[in-house]
């Protein structure tokens, strides 16, 4: 069982960290215990994986990367965990997964490949074809943005 206190520690460390010399403080200070227990405690999180990483997130589009094509690629099952790991070295790849394919979409890995624009997509994709030998493939792009947050979970 995760404690109420966890729960208020995830809760700020799930949310944007204040640019602060040391925002721990100020999380500790919302909360009401002191900065090295904040310190202790969400070092435990990695130790219990709770947490697998803690970082902080690019605005892209605010960077210059304005284009993000999803690749979807048809990989044999046998070759998968090889060809993976290949597009998963890019590093224009920002997520790599696998997922089931069906009769009708024969797709089973999925690349999230981030360019200044969408020819620059279709060049990164097309070495990542070369890299892995895999021709079957399509570029999927965002028209519009619905919503993108992080989870939150407490």
């Amino acid at each position: 069982m995760i404690e109420e206190i966890d729960k208020r520690i995830i809760r700020e460390l799930q949310g944007d960290i204040s640019l602060e010399k040391r925002p721990f403080a100020v999380i500790a200070g919302r909360i009401g215990i002191s900065e090295e227990e904040v310190l202790k405690r969400t070092g435990s999180y990695l130790d219990k994986g709770y947490m697998r990483k803690f970082g902080a997130i690019l605005l892209h589009r605010e960077a210059g990367f304005k284009a993000n094509g999803m690749g979807v690629w048809d990989v044999p099952a046998g070759d998968v965990q090889r060809v993976g790991e290949i597009m998963a070295s890019f590093s224009e790849v920002s997520h790599c997964y696998e997922r089931p394919s069906f009769d009708d979409w024969p797709y089973n890995l999925f690349t999230m490949i981030h360019s200044e624009n969408e020819d620059g997509c279709h060049e990164i994709a097309e070495r990542i074809s070369r890299a892995t030998g895999i021709k079957r493939y399509k570029l999927l792009f965002s028209t519009k943005e619905f919503k993108k947050t992080s989870m939150e979970y407490f």
